[in-house]
């Protein structure tokens, strides 16, 4: 049996979710356009249903948001994942001096008999990422270093810097039964695509200006105020693009213009719906990592990253006696038994280029949110803002 959303949504509901979480046209009045390529796939639908709908969905909290997926790495700053060790009996005296450091962004417990409390480090440091470019793509940010420091000193606990060393998917992308979505319950094909011949998205990445990368690092003062307007959403109106110009004092045609660059340049991961994966019944979060030999990674990698239902999946540094793991591989799932059907599938998709055995991997469930917050955007696009830079 199938498992299904936790939220009762309509078969119209599902096919928006299902359709349109990347490739959302950039265009001054996108809805129509959406509704139009729904349309082809043999959902019959308007442009104002699909604001509607996801105006609605947005209101009962099945989405997060819906607009761009801002990639904070191509904005500037920096960011890292951090292990550490809570003692049961100081655990919520460490969480806190941990949480009350404004540099940390996110922060979970997880199953593992030492570290047992994982968080990510954003800082703002201008120089960090070609810092961290330099060093290989491992972060050698001193700012980074200096956050860490300070919470080993606080804490009495050691940390573990597990920055990205290659990155091979961020995609988190949450499906549910109906149009354009899985019918066939984990029965795919590593494209992603459903055992009735359906796939799972719509793209219409393709309806928007025509724009090149500018080559340009750092942003203007407008791209960094066009960043922080839609970080937390497009207006869920006719004409989203236009009413963020007009707040943000620009043109709508440079909007759009610069919203599709920022696409290809990597500074926007895509455009569309952003589902709230625990409304839509995705409550087992698990955490896979591996001992894969050195020379592997870049093979392993991106097979890993084809499977569909891998959200995000990077190289990491071990540490010597403490943490033997050298990949991660993020996978979400509505059931214990989905969630076990898709470790042992990444378990397989290993073992086809090397013997995997029982002690050269691990998975991490979570257990509990311990902070949330989010990264801190503004501070790192300020720091990579260039008062006197111009559009190319």
């Amino acid at each position: 049996m199938n498992a299904v959303s936790s939220v009762d949504l309509s078969e119209h509901e599902r096919a928006v979710v299902n359709a349109f979480q990347g490739g959302f046209p950039v265009t001054e009045r996108p809805f129509e356009p959406a509704a139009s390529a729904m349309r082809d796939r043999g959902l019959e639908t308007t442009g104002e249903s699909v604001l509607e709908t996801i105006r609605d969905l947005d209101e009962r909290g099945v989405l997060s948001r819906f607009g761009p997926l801002v990639n904070a790495q191509e904005i500037g700053g920096a960011a890292t994942l951090v292990a550490m060790h809570a003692p049961e009996e100081r655990f919520d005296e460490v969480v806190e001096a941990v949480n009350d450091r404004r540099e940390v962004a996110h922060n979970y417990e997880r199953e593992h008999p030492h570290l047992n409390v994982w968080f990510v480090v954003s800082v703002a440091e201008r120089e960090a990422r070609r810092a961290s470019e330099r060093a290989n793509g491992e972060a050698v940010s001193s700012r980074v270093e200096e956050v860490l420091e300070a919470i080993e000193a606080e804490t009495g606990q050691e940390t573990y810097n597990l920055p990205k060393r290659q990155e091979f998917r961020v995609e988190a992308k949450f499906y549910v039964d109906g149009p354009f979505g899985t019918t066939a319950g984990d029965e795919r094909d590593r494209t992603g695509s459903d055992a009735g011949g359906e796939t799972r998205g719509i793209d219409c990445s393709d309806l928007g200006p025509d724009v090149s990368p500018n080559g340009r690092e750092t942003l203007t003062p407008a791209e960094r105020d066009l960043i922080l307007e839609v970080q937390g959403g497009l207006p869920l109106t006719e004409t989203p693009y236009g009413d963020v110009a007009e707040t943000i004092g620009q043109e709508t045609a440079w909007v759009l213009e610069t919203i599709r660059r920022f696409v290809l340049e990597g500074k926007i991961r895509r455009v569309g719906v952003v589902p709230n994966h625990y409304a839509l019944g995705y409550t087992e979060n698990g955490m896979t990592v591996w001992d894969v030999p050195d020379d592997l990674v870049s093979t392993v990698g991106p097979e890993v990253a084809s499977l569909p239902f891998v959200t995000h999946c990077y190289e990491r540094p071990r540490h010597e006696g403490v943490w033997p793991y050298n990949f991660f591989a993020m996978t979400h799932g509505r059931s214990e038994a989905e969630s076990e059907r898709r470790i042992e599938q990444v378990r397989e998709t290993m073992a086809e280029h090397w013997s995997v055995e029982g002690d050269d991997w691990d998975t991490l469930f979570s257990t509990e949110i311990l902070k949330k917050t989010g990264i801190r955007l503004a501070e790192r696009a300020d720091a990579n803002t260039t008062q006197d830079a111009t559009d190319r």
